[in-house]
């Protein structure tokens, strides 16, 4: 298998792991608890291949203004994407049969581009961290897939309506992650300094301001915290082993 085909074929790891939620959670909808598990545990995955994978290449190019300039176009932009979209998670008063949340949807999509390109990212640093990074964003992805149907039902978006929506989230997402390999795959070693810096940021907000926040419930059990530490070990050890 070609380097190129071996990327395709890990990028559909996740866009395939969003759709078979999201299409699961449009029929069968996960109670607080379960979907709080899900979303512990894929925040544990993410930080884990974080900490072991991708921190250790930035810390060893040992450019710290590159760095800088990465971590912080990162966390700028991740806020401005928050400041703008601030509405997008509000409750509707009065869904409809044919409601879309436009600008939820904008802001997933834009989530869904990023983490594209990091997986491409991670291929481009080689092939152990695309990997890796792959099976973190495809049990990211579970939880983005379970939660995009929640949003779309709860705005009184039709079923078929909403599956058709999680495939097209999961083809822009299959689409960025090959053109970020492809854009990315002969960078000179200060760019990547640069695009690592970048991912790095980007995934650490979406650990702590995304998944780790929406997945505290007001009374949570001592096994729902358990489980971020579960996702951080289970990949801590794979990474060891693969």
């Amino acid at each position: 298998m070609t380097p190129f085909l071996s990327i395709a074929a890990y990028a559909l790891l996740p866009a395939l792991a969003l759709t078979v939620s999201g299409v699961w959670a449009s029929f069968y909808p996960l109670g607080r608890k379960a979907k709080s598990a899900i979303l512990h545990f894929a925040a544990g995955v993410i930080f884990s291949v974080v900490a072991v994978e991708i921190l250790p290449q930035v810390v060893e190019y040992h450019d710290w203004l590159l760095t800088t300039l990465g971590f912080g176009g990162a966390i700028g932009m991740m806020l401005l994407i928050r400041q703008v979209t601030e509405g997008a998670h509000q409750p509707v008063q009065s869904p409809s049969t044919n409601a879309i949340p436009i600008t939820f949807l904008v802001l997933l999509g834009i989530d869904v581009i990023v983490d594209g390109l990091l997986l491409g990212v991670g291929f481009a640093a080689g092939a152990k961290e695309g990997k890796l990074l792959a099976y973190a964003l495809g049990i990211e992805s579970i939880s983005l897939g379970l939660a995009t149907a929640a949003t779309l039902r709860s705005a009184g978006s039709t079923r078929g309506r909403s599956i058709g929506l999680l495939v097209g989230i999961a083809l822009v997402f299959l689409i960025s992650a090959i053109g970020g390999a492809t854009l990315l795959h002969n960078l000179s070693p200060t760019g990547l300094d640069l695009v690592l810096s970048f991912g790095l940021a980007a995934l650490l907000f979406l650990v702590t301001e995304e998944l780790l926040q929406e997945a505290h419930l007001t009374n949570e059990p001592a096994w729902l915290t358990a489980t971020f530490y579960v996702g951080f070990l289970l990949f801590l050890l794979l990474g060891m082993l693969v």
